[in-house]
């Protein structure tokens, strides 16, 4: 076994990859990985340390915060980068710890209890994900040292040798109750600083002229990029998770925002090969760069692949320096003119408040039998097609919720409209699930409801990564129950903790697409 790891969805057989990484990791990068993920664990038990006695150190609190997140899946591939982590981590040790460093192993396997093992690796995949989240907000100023307060008691938690599986058991939740915190901070982040996210209409489609292309997750990267494009003749086009961007007000009034291109990240090799221009990647969802693109494909922030130029990051409060990507895109031919599809996005939780009424009459009247969250992650496997059959086979007075690039399973569906409601109401990216969990919370207000298992509302969630964690955590802590997640359930779940999930839950495993169909719409 040259490495292990199990933390996404697309883990080989489900049980592991031992050789190299599905996602393109490879084994010398796994296992920096491991070594990364080690030491800052240690700085999480210095780091509780200090926060118990009172003592706050903000550079720490980052450092930690982006470790965790450059070792999500699809981010950062590239050793050289992730040895200067570990580096960077060893200094850090060295100014922070107090005495001897606890006991810790860099193996995932080294628990030899397979339920805190998996308990603790539930709670690690949940960290990394809340981290994501809160990185976003950081960049854009937002900051609530209660969150890595949480991370680093967690942290330190996971090297505890004599945990019990209750106490773990509670620690999970409360990721998920400080996941609610993260991605309620990057919501206000991301609202306070590109305005509240309008109903909007985006084409599909391409114009004739050079073009950037940008993917990834990073709002403020999209900002710099417009900026530093204006008035130069290139269109600026969203790609996977970026497509919600189009919505916000602040970034919408740029002419040269000219849509949305292809869909869903695991497309990328064919879609960029075919875009004929520079393109950016901000964060994850990053998969290894053909040959026919590598050289107008950039990196930046903490994504990062061997061989690909990166956009270093912003110095002293200035803006990324974009400038080798928009001479690239105007060394190249770009793109003809190429008709597309309409898609209806921006229903944030403000956004659905405002149609809230419409949508209240429809349940009312009858003529909105059912919501259905369907959010998520999507990925390579065929088994995700059951969610575009759901959607699919869900009868016409049946509502879709949803935020992720699961989305691209069933957003151009052309599934219609209740009564000028979409039947596809697309809140925005992974973390503006918080968007989704917000609007059930008013329904549930609205309706009188004492509970949200109450309201005409069903959960079928896609999962891949480990942001998709911090979301499941997050919804657990809210109360959710009969959530069906697919299309596997995670490998690093042991079936003793799935036990505890579905007796406390009622997490359950996707099923064969009609027959789920008729439970959804039965509230089952």
């Amino acid at each position: 076994m040259n490495m292990f790891c199990y933390q996404c969805q697309e883990a080989l057989k489900n049980q592991g990859c031992t050789s190299q990484g599905v996602c393109g990791k490879t084994a010398g990068v796994a296992n920096l990985q491991d070594d990364l993920i080690a030491k800052i664990k240690l700085l999480g038990y210095w780091g509780n340390q200090a926060r118990k006695a009172g003592k706050v150190d903000r550079e720490l609190d980052r450092f930690v915060i982006e470790g965790l997140f450059a070792t999500v899946t699809n981010v950062d591939f590239d050793p050289a980068r992730i040895t200067a982590l570990i580096k960077q981590a060893e200094t850090a040790l060295n100014k922070h710890r107090q005495g001897d460093n606890p006991p810790v192993s860099t193996s995932v396997l080294s628990e030899t209890n397979e339920d805190i093992r998996s308990l603790k690796e539930l709670l690690i995949y949940g960290l990394k994900g809340m981290a994501a989240y809160a990185d976003h907000a950081w960049l854009l100023g937002y900051i609530d040292d209660a969150i890595a307060g949480f991370i680093y008691e967690a942290l330190a938690a996971t090297l505890l040798p004599a945990i019990s599986a209750d106490e773990l058991v509670a620690l999970v939740i409360k990721a998920g109750e400080f996941g609610v915190k993260t991605m309620a901070l990057l919501d206000r982040a991301n609202t306070e600083t590109f305005g509240q996210p309008e109903i909007t209409v985006v084409s599909t489609g391409t114009k004739t002229g050079p073009a950037i292309l940008v993917s990834g997750h990073d709002l403020l990267d999209l900002l710099e990029i417009l900026k530093q494009t204006e008035g130069k003749g290139i269109n600026v086009y969203t790609h996977g998770e970026m497509l919600p961007a189009l919505a916000y007000p602040k970034l919408k009034k740029f002419a040269h925002l000219a849509g949305n291109y292809g869909s869903s990240w695991f497309n990328q090799q064919a879609e960029f090969a075919a875009f004929n221009g520079a393109i950016v990647m901000t964060t994850n969802c990053l998969q290894k760069p053909l040959e026919s693109y590598q050289d107008r494909i950039f990196t930046t922030g903490l994504v990062a692949w061997p061989g690909v130029a990166h956009i270093a990051d912003r110095n002293s409060g200035q803006s990324k320096d974009f400038s080798p990507v928009i001479a690239k895109a105007l060394s190249l031919g770009g793109l003809k003119e190429q008709a597309g599809q309409q898609i209806t996005i921006g229903f944030a939780h403000d956004a659905v408040m405002q149609v809230a009424d419409k949508i209240i009459a429809a349940v009312k009247t009858g003529a909105i039998k059912r919501f259905v969250v369907m959010a998520g992650c999507d990925g390579r496997h065929k088994e995700r097609e059951y969610f575009s059959q759901v959607a699919r086979q869900l009868p016409k007075d049946a509502v879709i919720l949803t935020a992720g690039c699961a989305k691209y399973r069933y957003n151009m569906l052309n599934l219609g409209e209740i009564g000028g409601i979409p039947r596809v109401i697309d809140a925005g990216q992974c973390n503006d699930s918080y968007s989704l969990a917000v609007i059930a919370l008013k329904l549930k207000e609205v309706f009188g409801l004492k509970d949200i298992n109450d309201l005409p509302l069903s959960f079928d969630i896609a999962w891949y990564e480990q942001k998709a964690v911090i979301v499941l955590l997050a919804l657990l802590y809210l109360g959710v129950k009969g959530i069906r997640l697919g299309p596997t359930l995670p490998a690093f779940v042991s079936k003793n903790v799935a036990d505890v999930l579905v007796k406390n839950f009622n997490l359950k495993l996707v099923g064969e697409p009609a027959h789920d169909v008729g439970l959804i719409m039965a509230g089952q």
